[in-house]
């Protein structure tokens, strides 16, 4: 396992941290049905002095407003009080601060995110480096740590396959749904400590700070919390990819495989048939633990490769489309003539960048150019960073010319009633270039 990264320089006790993580991996890699009764002893001050350091920076904080600088001042001794607390029972995790992020332009729903203090991030951090190590040795290949990962394989698979049948599910409100009793369960399939289990109780039962009113949900894990994605994931893989691997795929006519990236997956298989059977038994068992498929949202999609000839593909419908980790996934030619599976930028995720672009030149439109041009080549980099794939090129350029076009029309309304003319706005451009796409993930 790779030592985690953090902000800060590691410090000389990242050896010791690492090396108790690496002997939690081997005792869990050893057996499966290890339970694991003592945890807690790893638990120490240069265990979370190694969290503090895994903390990000500028993070937003919570309800108490301290940041990462401001609980630095005194670290050793708010550690030292820490780990007493966590250890003694003593600790009361505070409430999260809920604030609602849009989930695109236009639409009506939102996503909740959970901010929990500063303090509370550490210590979650510091739990979920207990645990981690446990559940890498459990969680199966059809779990990936990143979405690029998820990507490649979706490709691959498909491929070899030669197209198929798509699975495209969306599960409706994983995070504010997710059953607690059954989380709890679950986890003691592994973990059996008392002090890291009542930690994750408290958690749950935390509460949320919103307008100034605390409420306490009875069901779900805030989406935002440290530890929540490790939780999720989890409850997803004895949920769906264990069930998946060990009860369903031994009773398939033909081959299918899973992909999973958090609470995003699709399941992909050879034959129709196979399909629809999944369809039909993937709401009971979802339900058995509290989760509902969203409606509208998912669907079976066919996806087999296109024929050679039009002549040949007559009376057959063409392969449709899906839309997964914002990528529209779609059939196309390759530079060679062949039928590849290729993916490219969602429209969604387009308009929704294009707006953000576009109210924050508005909203900044005073800032002095060379600014203007730093931030918006942070922007368009850190676009790039995610969406760089092969085969995206086309909607990377169109993206980036797009982002030049907004630019210079509110680079010509800096002065009321005085539009820049095109020439000057034209030279500005020219000195103060946005960066061109290039691929970052060829392997993808």
């Amino acid at each position: 396992m790779e030592p985690q990264k953090g902000n800060t320089t590691d410090s000389p006790n990242s050896d010791s941290v690492l090396t108790g993580q690496l002997r939690i991996a081997e005792l869990a890699k050893q057996s499966r049905d290890r339970e694991f009764l003592s945890l807690n002893h790893y638990l120490t001050r240069h265990w979370l002095s190694a969290a503090y350091a895994r903390t990000r920076k500028g993070g937003a904080v919570g309800i108490d407003g301290q940041t990462w600088a401001e609980y630095g001042i005194d670290l050793e001794s708010n550690l030292k009080t820490l780990l007493d607390r966590a250890k003694s029972g003593q600790y009361h995790a505070p409430p999260v601060r809920r604030v609602h992020i849009p989930k695109g332009p236009g639409s009506t729903e939102t996503r909740p995110l959970g901010i929990p203090t500063f303090e509370d991030k550490v210590l979650q951090r510091a739990v979920v480096m207990l645990l981690e190590p446990i559940y890498e040795q459990d969680f199966l290949d059809s779990h990936r740590r990143s979405a690029h990962q998820a990507l490649a394989t979706i490709r691959e698979g498909l491929m070899e396959f030669g197209g198929g049948w798509v699975l495209d599910v969306d599960i409706r409100k994983f995070f504010d749904t997710l059953q607690r009793p059954a989380l709890r369960e679950l986890l003691r399939r592994r973990v059996r400590d008392g002090v890291v289990l009542r930690l994750i109780d408290k958690w749950l039962k935390a509460g949320v700070w919103e307008d100034g009113t605390v409420t306490h949900p009875d069901e779900g894990t805030p989406q935002g919390g440290v530890i929540s994605p490790l939780l999720a994931n989890i409850y997803l893989h004895y949920v769906l990819d264990e069930w998946f691997e060990q009860e369903v795929k031994p009773q398939l006519a033909g081959d299918a495989f899973l992909v999973r990236f958090a609470d995003d997956f699709v399941i992909i298989f050879r034959h129709e048939a196979d399909a629809r059977r999944v369809l039909d038994v993937l709401p009971e068992r979802f339900n058995k633990f509290g989760l509902q498929l969203h409606p509208e949202k998912t669907r079976l999609v066919p996806f087999g490769r296109p024929a050679r000839t039009p002549a040949s593909s007559a009376g057959t419908p063409p392969p449709g489309t899906f839309d997964l980790l914002g990528f529209t996934h779609y059939w196309g030619r390759s530079r060679n003539g062949y039928w590849v599976v290729k993916r490219k930028t969602a429209k969604s995720r387009v308009r929704r960048a294009l707006l953000g672009i576009s109210n924050w030149c508005r909203r900044y439109r005073h800032w002095s150019i060379p600014d203007q041009h730093q931030a918006l080549t942070r922007k368009l980099r850190g676009h790039y960073g995610y969406y760089a794939i092969r085969g995206n090129s086309q909607t990377l350029s169109a993206f980036h010319e797009q982002v030049t076009r907004i630019w210079r029309k509110w680079l010509s309304r800096r002065k009321r009633g005085h539009p820049m003319p095109w020439a000057i706005s034209t030279r500005l451009l020219a000195r103060y270039p946005l960066p061109r796409p290039r691929i970052l993930h060829p392997k993808v």
